[in-house]
């Protein structure tokens, strides 16, 4: 066990109230990239994607470039060719180098709920490793090789969720990005036959260790979602609540799982007023966060894609003023 302890008081205990719709006095705060202490949530990386002086390294292996302040996009992928599979290293979960920063997260910022989180995971890691284009083929083409990658992937993974518990983590954060802006970017028989089963067994893991499930996906998902919740989502963070029908989404799964979500970073948050801003918060609490909790406002600095300080300010104001429960 680390030196802060995995109990959950003040502001952890209202996340978790809020996570499990038990009531909480406010709206939580995830902060993701800055201002860090206004957050009530605090997002810990656990594994290494951005390594070296210039953050252009993976654990997995391969570069990023970058030509702005944006994550960027892998160099080249790994895997041209399947027949380098069998070579491909996996990071190792115990490298003592994963976890050397926590304690002095945790130092730094004191009694919050702490949200180990794995950057990156599952279907996007696989298409960093073979290439985004040839790993749909492959999907289509049911090659074997996307298993056994698939194994490595979700099996690391599941190494490194092992061993957050131990370090004071409350609960595990996935990325995988699995919409357009208007559709889902795999059919849902390819998911279901080739990722379900895989998060389920993940997301069970989390469970049986005392960890919360956090759930990232850009884009629209709306056909996964009660599919995400069945296999056990316990935070569904949507970047781009724009895309959805936020009354329907409320009515449909309201009260079954606690929405992460923005003011919408591509729409208002960029190029809103700051009355739009509040209008768009207020629909996400009223609708969202209306289940004796069921909502956690996420509030990201985006001004390498345009957003303004003032609206930045806004987002937070938004928030903090209309994120009473009712």
């Amino acid at each position: 066990m680390s030196a802060r302890s995995r109990d959950c008081a003040g502001r952890c205990e209202q996340v978790r109230r809020a996570i499990h719709r038990q009531g909480p006095d406010y709206v939580p705060l995830l902060f993701f990239n800055q201002d860090k202490e206004q957050s009530d949530i605090v997002v810990v990386d656990v594994v290494r994607h951005f390594m070296g002086t210039s953050e252009d390294q993976s654990e997995w292996g391969f570069a990023w470039e970058k030509l702005d302040r944006t994550m960027g996009q892998p160099l080249k992928p790994l895997l041209p060719a399947w027949g380098r599979l069998a070579s491909l290293e996996v990071p190792d979960p115990a490298d003592p180098r994963r976890f050397a920063h926590v304690t002095g997260v945790m130092d730094e910022y004191g009694e919050r709920y702490y949200l180990a989180s794995l950057v990156l995971t599952g279907f996007t890691v696989m298409s960093f490793l073979r290439g985004f284009a040839e790993l749909l083929v492959d999907l289509a083409e049911e090659r074997p090789e996307v298993s056994l990658l698939a194994d490595r992937v979700f099996g690391f993974e599941e190494e490194v969720i092992r061993r957050l518990p131990a370090r004071g983590f409350h609960g595990v954060a996935f990325y995988d990005d699995w919409g357009t802006q208007g559709n889902l970017i795999l059919a849902p028989a390819l998911w279901r036959r080739h990722f379900r089963e895989r998060y389920r067994r993940q997301f069970a893991l989390a469970h049986q260790l005392g960890l919360d499930v956090y759930f990232h996906s850009c884009g629209y998902i709306r056909e996964l979602v009660p599919e995400l919740i069945e296999i056990g989502v316990d935070m569904l963070n949507l970047s781009q609540p724009n895309l959805y029908d936020i009354l329907e989404l409320g009515s449909s799964f309201g009260g079954r799982v606690c929405f992460v979500c923005p003011v919408s970073y591509q729409t208002t948050a960029i190029s809103g007023t700051t009355e739009e801003i509040y209008a768009d918060v207020r629909v996400l609490v009223e609708r969202l966060g209306s289940h004796n909790g069921g909502l956690i406002g996420y509030v990201e600095e985006y001004s390498s894609i345009g957003m303004s300080g003032e609206n930045y300010r806004a987002c937070i104001r938004a928030f903090r003023e209309l994120g009473r429960y009712r």
